[in-house]
Parts: structure tokens; C-alpha cells; sequence
């Protein structure tokens, strides 16, 4: 990109802001240095890495990259040989471990999927044990560690060892004959030598070493003769105390330099990645988004913001460009926001070809622009003799020369600066050669000329700075498809211009001047009167279509409901048949052997079978959606035969209607709870069916001696849910009944007392339950109900 266009639209001042997201100086070095590019593969990678590293941060937090450096110096010492000072292995080992923690965060569960971000953080290399061993090493840019190495550690006891007994020598002496020639009883130290401060008279009475004086001259530092042999001693071992350390720090920098190239990758994915953060976090306090790239010279950019304009006082504008037209004349009053739509267009360009997220909502598209050439604001050079009228077009023609239809161009006050008439026949010219070479281009005007050509020229469209006539403000909406008005009488009246000079200026422009700016006028009135009422219409569709889209879940949640319930019901339905079915055969083999003639039973049990079989065929379909007959629930009886509409059966009324609507239906063996509003009169029942029933009421003591062989004395209910334990207690009280049983042990267990109730509760509307109550003492106490049958 060229230069120019990226300082006219302050392409700096994002770079400026980006880096200011960076952790890390290579970091905000790389942002700083940040430049669009034209390649369309290098544009989407880049976005994608926006986008990835966006991801990272809302779903696992933020990362920091502040240990990365400037290791271009440390690499270079590394491999010409140079040993490393403390302080810069130090930085180098808390890098590589903060190289650790990146590598734990790059890594990705084993459900998700690697991301464009993944492989640069797989191919960080940490060097755990290099760092933990510098870190064990040297403590401090200043101190290093004792146990760094075995000589290190033998000469710093050697150290300590001297230095105790020159101090033991120095006290004796401070408090015996030497005492009374001191200025006080202090031991100093003088460069690396241990002294005393000796009056400055009684030098002669201390035989030593003079290495110092006070400032006044009163006090001299000596060192005793009797210590200059162990001080001698102290400073050699001192020397070997360096020694060692710089064999350390040699060691320390020979292992480093091993893995220089390591490290000299480490720092420059560190770098890249501090950068890509940088614009992941920069996207995610502007509310940015990732735009997408089209494969045409078009962009569209919705509710678009200028990103150096804050949030809360700049107006989104809708723009776009190179489908239907390929070049916008934007007219309008000063001050309209005009020239901010020029630098909106040009530099969310510029931030999208850079890999940045743009200020725009979604949707928004850009295209990928070979160059994008600006010509915005006031550039006349004394220097030069270039006057602004100059300055324009000697810029003017440079971009001419240069563009293509690869290119973006953005024109600002087109032929300002000099005759009215010339300057926009000049303006037209120009414009009319960019569009003959389809080259994208926004310009801003006030010629009327400009705007005649615009409505007059298929592919060059008018857009307009709206502006209030009633508050005479500005609103910075830009209309596409509208010219604008100046409104220069308006405005001037406004900022206290009198009156009588603004209607004798009036009265000169032409009359068709004064009736196409009043054309222009309404249009945008008109044009803003549609777009109020356009945004109610949307508004509204959206709403409606917000609320269709909440009748339809919940449409689809009540037929899936449905659907299941129908299912289940269905489902009992055939194990209750199955099960009927089974005790037929079963009574039919009891009777057998029982030596009863049962010719008459065979042909009722024929018969049910087919029955049977033709209700599982009914029951297999769905449940139609039909209109039944209603019963009336005054006229409800117990013993009624009714059938239950959602579950395909028919059955007996067992109680009548609560206040709800609700009662209990048994069907067979099974009781079911069901409304008043979900039963219709039942249809006779089928001869099959009667004779069964009647075969039941007359032979029930021979048909029942099987199962009465095999039920048992106890229902175990605990673990339970009450609807799970009601229906198993249901049905084995038919079955304990049919068994002829006197009494059962219904184990329900203690716990809260809801089961146990919800038992006695059901046992009350038992017809054949004589009664029951709680287990006494040996029988399980409250855990237990007894049950007493009817004979």
C-alpha cells in the first residue's frame, strides 16, 4: 500500500492502538510495523488467525506473552561464543518457561479440533530442564546460588569461615589495647579489607595499613598488621569465588548456546503470536468482527463505525460499492460527515487487508483492493509553490496514472479550490474517467454538476449526507441513492448571518438551481420519511417472526410430547394384551388339567386372540388427530364403560370426576388417571370379549389357581417413585386378589412418609381392600402396610 493513503487515513493510529494491546516490545515492535497487504491467501490467513486466537480467548481467558524479548543481541553472543552475564540467562530461562505455559494453553481437548493457531504452539520448544537448571543456578541478576557448583560452594564457606575469624581478631582487639585510640568500636570495610576507625593523632599507636580517611580528616581507616594476612587470604579466596561463578555462567551459556536456534525460533513465534493476541483483544474491546473477503472488486460494509471516533458519538453508516455501481458521489453540507464516510471505507479496508477485525456489523464484506489511493484534505506547499487547487491535482493525476480496476479511490472535495464552473466540469471529467476504467472510487462534492451526472450515468450512483432541516443539525446518516443539498442558506442562517444578506443571495441563484435544491430537499425528506418507516416494518417483522419462531418450538416440543405420551400408552397398552392374552392360555391349561371341558372356552379364547390381534394392529398406528364424542360428566357412573381416547382402550369408571375434571379408568389390570375431556362413550363389547369376562366372573376360582401358585405374599416398593410404586402396587393387589391371598405385606419402607401415604391413599379406593394398617413391632413397623382382601 502506499504510503500516502495510509497517513491521510491514519493507518498509524490503529497500529498505535494495537500495540498497545501487546505484551510483550517485539510484540508492540511487530504492531507497530503492521502493513496491509494485496494477497488474497496471505489476507484470509491472517483473518484466520484473528479469528482463532478471538476463540481462544472467550473460551479459555487470556494468555501473557510479556517474558518474550528482544533476543537479537543474546543470540548473537550465543553464537560467536560469548559466555552470557546472569542477568540475561536469567531472562532467557524465565522465557522458556513462560514458553511451558503457552505450550499448556495451545494445547486442545479431545474433542476439539485443532485450530489455524495449533501448530505454533505444538512446535514451541520449552527446554524445561535448561531453564529449572538456571533457575537453580542463579537466584537473582546479582546472586547466584551457593550449590551452583562444588567449588563455588567451598570457596563461599572458605569466605565466611576467614571472614568470622577477622572479625573474632578485630573485636578482640577493639575492646582491648587498641581501644582507647579508636573513634568508636565499629569494624568497617574499606574496598574488600576489614579495618578499624583509629583517631587521626593516634595513628603512631596502631602499627597497620592507612586505607582510608574521613571526609574531615579526624578518623583513618587501618587494618590492623596483625589481620593483613588473613584479609590476603579472604581476597584469594574471593577470587576463587568469581572464578567459579564465571565457570558457571560459561557452563550455563554453553548449554544455551546448544540450543540457540531453539531459542531464536521460541522468541519469534512468541512475537507472532504476542501480535496475534494483540489483535484479539484490540477486536474484542471494539466490538469488532471478521469481515468476509469476496472474490469481486465489491465491498458492503454494514453499520460500519470509524474506529478512531468513539463509540458512543459515532453514527453506523450502510455503504457499498462495485455491484451495481462502481463509483459513489457523496454530496451534502459541511461539517455532514462526508469526509469521515471516505476514511471509514478506506481504512476499515486498509484494517481488513492487515488481518485486523473491522468496526462493522455482521455480514459486512470486503474486497481485496491492489492499492487504495486517497486524496483527502488540504496539502498546499509554500515550500513547492503548490497551492491547494494544485496540490489536489498534482495528486490527482499521479492516481490516474496508477490506478486500476483493482483499485480503490477516494476523492475528497473533487476540483475544490478553484473556479465553480471550471472546477466541477473538471470534476465530471475526471469522475468520468474512473468509471470508464471500472475503477472503485467514493467522492465527496458540492457541484450540482457532479450530481446531475450522477442520476444522468448508468454505474455512478448519489449518495447524501443526511441532514435535518428541522433542527438544522446534521445526523451523519448516509442515504444511498439520494443526492444531497448543501444546505448553505440554512446553515448560515443558523450561525447568525442576517437575514436580508441570506434572501438577497437567494435571489441570485437561477430559479432551476433554486428548484433542483429544493427537489433535492424533498427527495430527502421523503428518503428519510421511508427509511423511519422501513426500520418500523423491520422491526415488526422481526418481532413477528421472533414470536412464529416461539409458536413453532413450542409446537414441535408439545407434538414431540405428544407423540411420546401416545408412544408409552401404546406401548402399556400391548404389554397389558400380552398379558391378558397369557393368562387366558394359562387358564385354558389349568382347566385343562383340572379335567374341566373348556370347548366353549377355546372358542372364546379364539375369539380374543382376534381381537387381540386386530387391537396391536390398531395400536401400531398413530393415534389419529380427530374430534370425539364427549361424555357428560353429571351422567358418569362407577362401572361405566368408557373408552380413553389418547390410549386407543376401553375401560371401567373406578371413580367419579374431581373438582379437576380428573378420575381413575381401569383397563384390565391397569388403573389409569385421566381427564373427563379425553373419554367418549365405548362402542358393545365384541362377543370374544364377553365371554371372557363372563368366563372370568363364573370359573374366576379354577382360572386364577395357577398364578395363585407363584404370587407372593409381599410387594417391595422401596426405591421407588410414587407413580412407579402405584402402578407396581396396582397391579399386584389384582394379581394378589385373583391369587384368592387373605393378606399382603406391602414394604414401602420408613423415609419421609410420602410413599407410605401415598400407599394408604390408594388402598382407600381399592373396592376389594376389607382394610389395612401399619406393621406392629417384629412386622416392620411404619416401613410396612398389611393388606386384608375381600372374600
Amino acid at each position: 500500500m502506499n504510503e500516502r493513503a495510509l497517513r491521510l487515513l491514519e493507518f498509524d493510529r490503529i497500529t498505535a492502538a494495537l500495540a498497545e494491546h501487546a505484551d510483550s516490545a517485539p510484540g508492540r515492535k511487530l504492531c507497530l510495523e503492521l502493513l496491509p497487504s494485496a494477497d488474497r491467501e496471505e489476507i484470509l490467513c491472517r483473518q484466520r488467525f484473528t479469528k482463532d486466537a478471538i476463540d481462544r480467548l472467550i473460551k479459555k481467558g487470556d494468555i501473557s506473552l510479556a517474558a518474550a524479548f528482544d533476543g537479537s543481541e543474546l543470540l548473537s553472543a550465543l553464537r560467536v561464543g560469548r559466555s552470557l552475564e546472569a542477568g540475561e540467562l536469567l531472562r532467557a530461562a524465565l522465557f522458556l518457561q513462560s514458553i511451558s505455559r503457552m505450550k499448556s494453553y495451545g494445547e486442545i481437548g479431545d474433542d476439539e479440533e485443532p485450530d489455524s493457531l495449533s501448530p505454533y504452539f505444538e512446535a514451541l520448544v520449552p527446554m524445561k530442564e535448561l531453564s529449572g537448571e538456571i533457575r537453580r543456578c542463579i537466584l537473582s541478576e546479582d546472586e547466584i546460588a551457593d550449590d551452583a557448583s562444588p567449588e563455588l560452594k567451598q570457596a563461599r564457606r572458605a569466605i565466611a569461615r576467614i571472614g568470622g575469624q577477622i572479625r573474632k581478631e578485630l573485636s578482640r582487639m577493639a575492646n582491648g589495647n587498641l581501644k582507647q585510640y579508636l573513634q568508636d568500636g565499629v569494624i568497617t570495610m574499606r574496598g574488600d579489607r576489614f579495618c578499624l576507625p583509629v583517631r587521626a593523632e593516634c595513628k603512631g599507636q596502631v602499627n597497620g595499613i592507612v586505607h582510608d580517611a574521613s571526609a574531615t580528616r579526624q578518623t583513618l581507616f587501618i587494618e590492623p598488621q596483625a589481620i593483613v594476612s588473613m584479609n590476603n587470604e579472604l581476597r584469594e579466596e574471593r577470587i576463587r569465588e568469581q572464578e567459579a561463578i564465571e565457570r558457571v555462567l560459561d557452563d550455563l551459556s554453553a548449554k544455551l548456546a546448544a540450543h540457540a536456534d531453539d531459542l531464536a525460533f521460541d522468541l519469534e513465534t512468541a512475537a507472532f503470536l504476542d501480535l496475534t493476541f494483540a489483535k484479539a483483544r484490540y477486536a474484542l474491546d471494539t466490538g469488532a468482527m471478521i469481515p468476509h473477503f469476496n472474490e469481486r472488486p465489491a465491498f458492503l460494509l454494514r453499520k460500519a463505525r470509524h474506529p478512531l471516533i468513539p463509540a458512543d458519538s459515532v453514527v453506523p453508516i450502510d455503504v457499498y460499492l462495485g455491484d451495481a455501481f462502481d463509483l459513489l458521489v457523496i454530496t451534502g453540507p459541511n461539517t455532514g460527515g462526508k469526509t469521515v464516510t471516505l476514511k471509514t471505507v478506506g481504512l476499515l479496508s486498509l484494517m481488513g487487508q492487515a488481518g485486523l477485525a473491522i468496526p462493522a456489523g455482521d455480514r459486512s464484506e470486503l474486497a481485496v483492493f491492489r492499492e487504495i489511493f486517497a486524496d483527502i484534505g488540504d496539502e498546499q506547499s509554500i515550500e513547492q509553490s503548490l497551492s491547494t487547487f494544485s496540490s489536489h491535482m498534482k495528486h490527482v493525476s499521479a492516481i490516474l496514472d496508477e490506478a486500476d480496476e483493482d483499485c480503490l479511490c477516494l476523492f475528497d472535495e473533487l476540483g475544490a479550490g478553484t473556479d465553480p464552473t471550471e472546477g466541477a466540469a473538471l470534476a465530471v471529467a475526471i469522475l468520468d474517467s474512473l468509471h470508464q476504467k471500472k475503477i472503485r472510487t467514493l467522492a465527496t462534492t458540492h457541484y450540482s454538476e457532479c450530481k446531475v451526472y450522477a442520476m444522468t450515468t448508468n454505474g455512478v450512483m448519489n449518495a447524501a449526507c443526511e441532514f435535518d432541516v428541522e433542527t438544522l443539525r446534521p445526523t451523519y446518516k448516509l442515504l444511498i441513492g439520494v443526492p444531497g443539498s448543501s444546505n448553505a442558506f440554512a446553515i448560515a442562517g443558523k450561525l447568525g448571518l442576517s437575514g436580508d444578506v441570506i434572501e438577497a443571495a437567494k435571489r441570485r441563484v437561477s430559479e432551476d438551481a433554486e428548484s433542483f435544491d429544493r427537489l433535492l430537499a424533498d427527495l430527502q425528506m421523503s428518503r428519510q420519511k421511508a427509511d423511519e418507516e422501513r426500520e418500523q416494518l423491520e422491526k415488526t417483522r422481526a418481532e413477528a417472526e421472533a414470536l412464529r419462531s416461539d409458536l413453532r418450538k413450542k409446537q414441535d416440543r408439545l407434538d414431540a410430547e405428544r407423540d411420546r405420551l401416545l408412544e408409552k400408552a401404546h406401548s402399556e397398552a400391548r404389554e397389558v394384551l400380552k398379558e391378558a392374552k397369557q393368562i387366558a392360555d394359562e387358564t385354558i391349561r389349568t382347566m385343562n388339567r383340572a379335567g374341566v371341558s373348556v370347548r366353549e372356552l377355546e372358542q372364546a379364547r379364539s375369539r380374543t386372540g382376534e381381537e387381540i390381534a386386530k387391537k396391536n394392529e390398531k395400536l401400531a398406528r398413530k393415534a389419529p388427530k380427530e374430534t370425539h364424542p364427549k361424555v357428560d360428566p353429571a351422567k358418569l357412573k362407577k362401572g361405566d364403560l368408557v373408552r380413553i381416547v389418547p390410549m386407543g382402550l376401553n375401560g371401567t369408571v373406578s371413580t367419579l370426576p374431581d373438582k379437576k375434571g380428573e378420575l381413575f379408568v381401569t383397563c384390565g389390570i391397569m388403573k389409569s388417571k385421566v381427564h373427563v375431556r379425553d373419554l367418549a362413550p365405548a362402542k358393545e363389547e365384541s362377543d370374544g370379549k364377553k365371554a371372557i369376562r363372563e368366563l372370568y366372573g363364573r370359573e374366576k376360582r379354577q382360572v386364577d389357581l395357577s398364578r395363585g401358585m407363584n404370587i407372593s405374599t409381599e410387594c417391595h416398593l422401596i426405591g421407588m417413585t410414587v407413580d412407579e410404586a402405584i402402578a407396581t402396587l396396582d397391579r399386584y393387589l389384582d394379581e394378589a386378589y385373583m391369587a384368592h391371598l387373605k393378606t399382603a405385606r406391602i414394604v414401602h419402607g420408613k423415609g419421609t412418609g410420602a410413599l407410605r401415604n401415598a400407599v394408604q391413599e390408594h388402598l382407600k379406593a381399592v373396592p376389594y381392600v376389607r382394610d389395612f394398617k401399619l406393621g406392629e413391632f417384629g412386622e416392620g413397623d411404619a416401613g410396612v402396610t398389611i393388606v386384608s382382601f375381600m372374600k
